[in-house]
């Protein structure tokens, strides 16, 4: 679980179907306890991902990292990868479009992120997205509106899509992973941390590799 650690932080990867902390589902079991309990310490979350979704998670492990962290957010370098049906450019290609800022609001938000198709397999493709700002869904909503939806994705998604994948290529879940992070560390250092692609995604992959084969 554990990727990175040192005196101020611990990055972990997150496995999908788990939320970062209580309080966002149902569940009792989170992310933030997992890892408290692992490293034997109080943690704090610096970011979050969708339940759904697999890979890093950095935690600040006392009050003044966590304030540094969160100073030097903005900064930050994220990349995830994800599968998508459609293939969005195979060039880098920045979508700007505004998001709402919350499920319930009508107000919408600017909104950034850098998409590019690195690989293909029938209707579906691997894809690299790079956001440039921290809004709500964002990136399952730009690939939305680029007529590339997340597999997995219940909310923005496709259910014929997301079914097939279920059925024939055994992925029950978002089709999104944060592969790389890069921030300040407040050691003035830059902390940089790696996640290889999660097993079921690959697998996934794989499979959707030989099926449009045939």
């Amino acid at each position: 679980m554990i990727l990175h650690r040192d005196e101020r932080c611990v990055a972990v990867n997150k496995p999908s179907g788990l939320s970062t902390h209580r309080g966002w589902d149902d569940s009792d079991d989170a992310l933030l306890q997992r890892v408290r309990d692992e490293v034997g310490l109080y943690v704090y979350p610096v970011n979050r991902l969708d339940r759904g979704a697999s890979g890093i998670v950095l935690f600040a492990l006392d009050q003044d990292a966590a304030r540094a962290f969160n100073t030097a957010w903005e900064g930050a370098e994220k990349r995830y990868f994800a599968i998508t049906r459609g293939h969005p450019p195979s060039e880098p290609t920045l979508i700007d479009n505004p998001v709402p800022r919350r499920e319930d609001s009508d107000e919408r938000v600017p909104a950034q992120t850098t998409v590019q198709c690195l690989e293909t397999f029938g209707r579906y493709a691997l894809v690299a997205a790079q956001p440039h700002t921290g809004k709500l869904h964002q990136i399952r909503r730009h690939l939305k509106h680029i007529a590339c939806p997340l597999i997995g994705d219940v909310r923005y998604g496709k259910g014929e899509h997301n079914r097939l994948f279920r059925t024939q290529h055994a992925l029950h879940r978002l089709a999104l992973h944060a592969h790389f992070l890069a921030v300040d560390h407040p050691d003035g250092s830059r902390l940089a941390v790696t996640c290889p692609l999660a097993p079921d995604l690959v697998a996934a992959i794989e499979s959707a590799k030989r099926a449009a084969a045939t």
